[in-house]
């Protein structure tokens, strides 16, 4: 368990309070060295030797795992506080920050779910024969190399490798596991003497493989295809870009560890009931096609999906949640960092959201050669940038930040940011939340650097529950004093459904296929109920309706009403004209007995007639004792069985 803190300020260049750290930080701290890389080699061993130890920076992780290893010595967490909060213009006010940083590196992360990836190295080369022969040779003796051309001229002799001819069809699939089609598929013919000659050419062939290294320099075979694992695209006319995808391909030989990015649930799923389409926004999102319709939910394919965390951000129901590290554990960091730092004496903490990839290097490159980050601006590193929704964004501010910046990266997909952004600032209806699409450090410390705002709360909240859950009690804690609904903008998962009552029939279709439960029936009387915080705005509703009558009205309703069922219509219930009991719907019947009484042949006549204003029972007893009742015929003929003719013999 980590109890110590050793402490470097990096020859000098970043102030460190030793003692202030130690207070606010629960740990105890080395003294303050100032090489401990390099000169002081000798003292980190000695510290780390001692067990227990967090080691305050980063760039020199290796080293000291190395140290660590051949001292025999437990294993120090790292903490890198000089790029974020030491190397800045107000590095002197920046002890809160550290104190915010070192508690949320000593929390414990959950433990990733893994699953193998096994490629044995058969890879397909796609690209004209002038750029795919030379790479294949440079592969062929660690891959089973083929080319794929669209024609083959001059066939090569050399058997290192195989080629054939042909078009490419579909692909699907990822490393270890595509699947191919060619149509017009030529295969080399070594046999006999001269060049070698190609068989006749056939459609529908199917094969697989490991590995594709596509060259050709056209439209990608798949969709975001920098997050399709074992699919390597390079420029042709790029040679570095084509020598790091032959490296790359060459690497790709073993088995590999990928993780379950996501978790599903699949009985909160509302994408379909009865065969008609409701929700449908992972489906629409993901970028690598990796989710598709099973029946009345979604399906995941781990192997292809990228973890961007999209899916995870718009669905609205829950049934999609991040588990590379689970959800609940961004709730905890943001809770942990708004904690400690308000702890030792931090006033209005601001948030900035960033990968560990471009938003690292920006941080780094903006500390070490610029301005660095304000000393009240706390950096958190996410797995799944398109994955922090408006439930985190309206759980940051709950927890007590005062404003939240998004770094966007280039391969960032905005859509989801920019949709999430809009709905978390309408529910906070304060311009709290920035998406930065910056690409200069300096630009990144320059646009930091102003003054923050208060807090919007008085009292942070602890956000536990589902996503869903938090996304209500933050927005319940930043708007205290009112309930009135706040309108959403069109597509948000929450809000209301307005009825046409003129022309509903309270047929209850949309009770029946409501996949929350939202909407729904009373058994003892002809009403439609409606919860509204159960609703997802899913719309299945509103296609089922077979008088179209529901309509979505998208908005945030705040009060306890949200909570309990409303009728939103209702009528009298039609009474048996037999026997008095209630059944149907008033309005119902009487347009059945417009449509079918006297105008139907079933129901031409008077007494055929009132079978419609009868309940079921009283209807089967009239049918039952009518003039032309078929229960009135006389008793059925005994079924003739094998026994009986067995009966009439005498030979057994």
């Amino acid at each position: 368990m980590a109890n110590r803190l050793i402490l470097c300020d990096c020859s000098g260049s970043q102030p460190l309070d030793r003692k202030s750290l130690e207070d606010t930080c629960g740990l105890s701290c080395s003294r303050v060295y100032t090489a401990l890389c390099t000169t002081q080699i000798g003292e980190a061993a000695k510290e780390m030797a001692k067990g227990g130890t967090v080691i305050a920076c980063l760039q020199e992780r290796d080293l000291f795992e190395e140290l660590a290893d051949e001292i025999q010595a437990e294993m120090p967490v790292f903490i890198d506080i000089r790029d974020r909060a030491g190397w800045s213009e107000e590095a002197t006010k920046s002890t809160p920050k550290m104190a915010a940083l070192i508690a949320d590196s000593l929390l414990e992360k959950p433990t990733e779910k893994l699953f193998d990836i096994t490629s044995e190295g058969r890879c397909l080369i796609l690209g004209s024969s002038d750029v795919a022969l030379p790479v294949a040779e440079q592969l062929a003796d660690i891959l089973a190399v083929t080319i794929l051309l669209e024609g083959v001229e001059d066939a090569p002799v050399d058997r290192r490798f195989d080629l054939v001819a042909g078009r490419l069809k579909t692909v699907t699939g990822t490393l270890g596991d595509f699947h191919l089609k060619i149509d017009a598929l030529q295969q080399l013919d070594p046999a006999g003497r001269g060049p070698f000659q190609m068989t006749p050419p056939r459609d529908g062939a199917e094969t697989e493989c490991d590995i594709i290294l596509d060259l050709r320099g056209e439209t990608p075979l798949f969709p975001a295809p920098n997050k399709r694992d074992g699919y390597l695209r390079a420029d042709p006319r790029n040679p570095a870009a084509v020598a790091k995808a032959v490296f790359d391909a060459s690497q790709m030989v073993g088995t590999f560890e990928k993780p379950f990015y996501l978790k599903t649930e699949n009985h909160l799923c509302a994408h379909s009931r009865a065969e008609i389409t409701g929700c449908s926004k992972c489906l629409d999102i993901c970028p690598t096609g990796a989710i598709f319709p099973d029946g009345e939910h979604v399906t995941v394919d781990p192997a292809i999906c990228g973890g961007c965390g999209s899916c995870v951000a718009l669905c609205p129901s829950g049934a999609l949640t991040y588990d590379a590290p689970a959800t609940d554990f961004t709730f905890k960091r943001l809770q942990t960092l708004a904690d400690a730092y308000r702890n030792a004496g931090g006033k209005s903490p601001r948030l900035m959201v960033h990968d560990g990839e471009y938003g690292g290097e920006m941080i780094s490159l903006a500390a070490r050669f610029g301005r660095g980050l304000p000393a009240d601006v706390i950096p958190i590193e996410v797995a799944a940038l398109s994955g922090f929704g408006h439930a985190e964004m309206l759980a940051a501010l709950a927890c007590g930040f005062s404003e939240i910046n998004i770094l966007m990266t280039p391969k960032t997909d905005p859509e989801t940011l920019i949709r999430e952004q809009a709905l978390a600032l309408a529910i906070v209806d304060e311009p709290r939340i920035t998406l930065l699409d910056l690409a200069d450090p300096d630009a990144l410390s320059d646009t930091l650097y102003r003054a923050a705002p208060a807090p919007l709360v008085d009292v942070p909240i602890l956000p536990l529950g589902s996503r869903r859950q938090i996304a209500r009690l933050s927005a319940t804690a930043l708007h205290p004093d009112t309930d009135a609904p706040i309108p959403l903008p069109e597509h948000a998962p929450y809000g209301g459904v307005v009825v046409d009552t003129d022309a509903c029939t309270l047929c209850l279709s949309c009770a029946s296929l409501c996949p929350t439960g939202a909407l729904g029936d009373n058994p003892d009387k002809p009403q439609l109920r409606f919860q509204e915080d159960a609703c997802l705005q899913c719309g299945l509703c509103t296609r089922v309706c077979p008088e179209k009558a529901i309509t979505l009205n998208p908005q945030f309703n705040l009060s306890d009403q949200a909570f309990t069922q409303v009728v939103v219509n209702e009528e009298d219930p039609f009474e048996c004209i037999s026997c008095g009991k209630p059944f149907g719907v008033k309005s119902t019947i009487e347009k059945v007995m417009e449509k079918l009484a006297g105008k139907h042949p079933m129901f031409a006549t008077t007494d055929a007639g009132k079978l419609i204003q009868m309940c079921d029972t009283c209807r089967i007893e009239a049918q039952y004792h009518s003039e032309n009742s078929p229960f009135q015929g006389g008793e059925r003929p005994r079924v003739v069985t094998t026994e009986d003719y067995l009966s009439k013999r005498r030979d057994h």
